[in-house]
Formats: structure tokens, C-alpha cells, sequence
């Protein structure tokens, strides 16, 4: 019988760690989209949805690769950003305005962390995905809001027509 409960708690032990390992997985989703909120600059959208996929590199020179991509108004895209530097990333979207203000916010509070869908923080060698629908047209972009990365230039812009 001892055995038996310890076969049960090992099994346990790893289902709970598998599922551990899928909330990392780039095609597992961290919201719930049936909820997703309209911003200035659309709104959040299932990944897994999307009829788009558009790979974005970062780099430790503080730059995007692509800086700039053109979307179709009501066009649901899936980023993917991958890091292929030495430091963490992230890629948030937002006006230009949002993007300053958030900055600013940063470098007054350097360890604040935070977790929405419109922002990804990513480890080097990692990948981290946004899920993201325009639904206005303008111009939007994104940054990394690392304190300093924005400053000296890590910044993308979407054209949404």
C-alpha cells in the first residue's frame, strides 16, 4: 500500500510539473481574450487566432528587427519576439505617448514587474508572443521599456492602414 501512495504523489509530482512547463509554452495563452479591453492602439487577441505571424528580433545593439511593419486595419497578428542578445528584452505596444510615459516609469522604478497583454519581457534565447488585433488605423509602435533600451533607441513602429 506504501508504495502505492508514493507511485501516486510521484505521478502527481509530474503531471503538476508538465503543467507547469506549458504556461512558458509560446502557444499557451496568459488571458482570457473572450474579455480583452479596447485601447487607443486595439485590443488583445488569441495568438493561436491569428491569421498573421510576424517575427520581431532584439538585440543587444538596442535595436528591432524589423523597426517598422505595416498591418490592415482589423488584422490580427501574432509577434513573435525573439531575443537574440545577451540581456533581457521585452517588446511593448502602445501609442508613442504610452510608450514615453511608461518609460519614464521605469527608470523611477526599475524592479516594478508587470504582466498584460500587451507587453512581453524575454529572457535571452528565448521567444515571447503577443497576440494583438488593430482595430484603429494610425501609426502605434512598440519598445522596449528595459530603463535605458528606449532611450537609446529601441523602438518599432506599426503602420496600421
Amino acid at each position: 500500500m506504501r508504495s502505492t501512495g508514493l507511485l501516486g504523489a510521484l505521478l502527481l509530482a509530474c503531471l503538476a510539473a508538465a503543467a507547469h512547463e506549458g504556461k512558458d509554452a509560446p502557444d499557451t495563452p496568459r488571458y482570457d481574450y473572450s474579455k480583452a479591453r479596447e485601447t487607443p492602439f486595439g485590443k488583445p487577441f488569441d495568438p493561436r487566432k491569428a491569421r498573421r505571424e510576424i517575427p520581431i528580433e532584439m538585440t543587444d545593439t538596442l535595436k528591432y528587427a524589423p523597426a517598422q511593419v505595416v498591418v490592415k486595419r482589423g488584422e490580427s497578428v501574432r509577434f513573435l519576439a525573439r531575443n537574440l542578445g545577451q540581456q533581457v528584452h521585452e517588446m511593448v505596444l502602445g501609442t508613442r505617448k504610452d510608450l514615453e510615459e511608461h518609460a519614464e516609469m521605469m527608470r523611477k522604478h526599475p524592479a516594478m514587474e508587470h504582466d498584460e497583454a500587451h507587453m512581453v519581457h524575454v529572457a535571452p534565447g528565448k521567444i515571447g508572443q503577443i497576440g494583438w488585433q488593430f482595430t484603429k488605423a494610425g501609426e502605434f509602435y512598440y519598445g522596449c521599456l528595459v530603463p535605458g533600451h528606449f532611450e537609446a533607441g529601441m523602438i518599432g513602429k506599426v503602420i496600421v492602414k
